[in-house]
């Protein structure tokens, strides 16, 4: 992160309003967790499809379970949250969980984060897919504070509402599920905010027993990460063309690619 993004973010911490962190008792939900989508509406269709597909012998309901940075980079994220607002498949329940992606585009609406570093993100594929163009509008609006004004205006409230909404953990007896990661050093009720959407070393490299298995994503890989304590679901799928699931039922883990 740069200098100046990590002083963005000490800033907007700061201000942000708690967010959710879930309980449930997934022992008996076939579980399906999704890596980062990152605007590929085309593999979170064909991902769920994919999980109707499994799911289709299995008992009760099912949850699934997006793992955040459903926006930037790739070319559809406004079609990726249109979909996730609204009801998942029949016999399902879905948890949105919120990435970096998701707060750092809150942080650009509320003030918090600048044009430039909120483009540095891989945002100006998001303004696209809202219809914007990110190198005429600058043009259009010399000043800054002028086009931050109509972007802010301009993007859906009912997205902007549904990404304030998102719970940042979820956490269950034997599993947790997070963006990026923990800090394993804290116990889980301790995590804050900012490791849960953006650790990396401290927790990719720690040597410490984790409490139970971690989901997550934010660090992309050519292949999901599967270890004892920790399960890497990003496969970059904004350029790979490769979404990766994971099905948690009775104790055993499945992938599968769209």
């Amino acid at each position: 992160m740069s200098e100046r993004l990590a002083r963005h973010s000490e800033v907007s911490k700061m201000a942000r309003q708690p967010r959710p962190r879930l309980t449930l008792d997934i022992a008996d939900i076939p579980t399906y967790a999704i890596g980062d989508i990152h605007g590929r509406y085309d593999l979170l269709v064909k991902a769920e499809q994919a999980i109707l597909r499994d799911a289709a012998r299995l008992p009760g309901r099912k949850l699934i379970v997006t793992l955040g940075d459903y926006i930037d980079r790739g070319p559809e994220s406004a079609q990726v949250i249109n979909h996730l607002i609204e009801p998942p498949p029949d016999g399902f329940d879905r948890i949105c969980l919120a990435g970096n992606h998701e707060i750092a585009m809150l942080d650009y609406v509320e003030g918090w984060l600048s044009y430039d570093d909120w483009m540095r993100m891989g945002s100006a594929e998001l303004l696209k897919s809202y219809g914007l163009d990110p190198e005429h509008l600058p043009l259009v609006f010399p000043s800054g504070a002028q086009l931050d004004a109509f972007l802010r205006q301009s993007l859906p409230h009912t997205h902007i509402d549904f990404m304030r909404a998102m719970p940042i953990m979820l956490d269950t007896p034997h599993v947790v599920f997070v963006h990026a990661g923990i800090d394993p050093m804290l116990p889980l009720a301790a995590q804050t905010e900012e490791d849960l959407v953006l650790i990396r070393h401290r927790f990719l490299q720690s040597r410490i027993p984790l409490p139970k298995l971690v989901v997550h994503g934010h660090t992309p890989n050519d292949e999901p990460e599967v270890r004892a304590r920790r399960l890497n679901l990003d496969t970059r799928a904004f350029r790979s063309g490769r979404l990766t699931v994971a099905r948690l039922w009775q104790g055993q883990v499945h992938l599968f690619s769209t």
